[in-house]
């Protein structure tokens, strides 16, 4: 697509310039090499769900490190911040609560993909992140680490918002 987009615009740029010089033509290639390359970073960069096979991080002592989405419980898309997801335990401390593969519920409490608030701004964090829980809804560990959105409260898990160092 951006390949496309570079050849459309070199052909139109050198049916502009026609005999207007050298010089021109260059400045003309190095901008279009600039605007092709922050096209295809935007791309790169694009945000999505947490979906099947999304590794997510484990942000409460439970025991677990690491996770791997099984399935989203809402949504067809994915689950997003304040939903409940059915994952796999990939990673796991020895002498933790939960031990490596077993499949427990976890409640998302970090997601990259942006969330729009109420006021107008937007939410999003650098990884997604989840806390583990049990089928009512109790957070399985004792403490939760790092920022907690206050969104969570919107979706009935007050517990984890108690738990939580930071509320942002």
């Amino acid at each position: 697509m951006a390949a496309a987009f570079a050849s459309k615009f070199s052909r139109v740029s050198r049916s502009l310039l026609g005999g207007l010089g050298n010089n021109l033509s260059t400045l003309l290639t190095a901008s279009k090499e600039s605007i092709c390359s922050s096209f295809i970073s935007q791309l790169q960069q694009q945000r999505t769900f947490i979906q099947m096979r999304t590794v997510l991080k484990v942000v409460d002592n439970s025991g677990a490190k690491k996770v791997m989405c099984i399935q989203a419980l809402k949504g067809k898309k994915g689950a997003r911040l304040g939903d409940t997801i059915v994952a796999s335990v990939k990673e796991a401390h020895p002498n933790g609560k939960v031990k490596k593969g077993k499949v427990v519920y976890g409640v998302v409490v970090r997601a990259a993909m942006q969330k729009g608030r109420c006021d107008g701004s937007e939410v999003k964090f650098d990884d997604n992140a989840v806390v583990l829980v049990d089928k009512q809804g109790q957070p399985i560990g004792t403490r939760v680490f790092g920022p907690v959105p206050h969104e969570l409260r919107k979706k009935k898990h007050v517990k984890i918002l108690t738990l939580a160092e930071h509320i942002a």
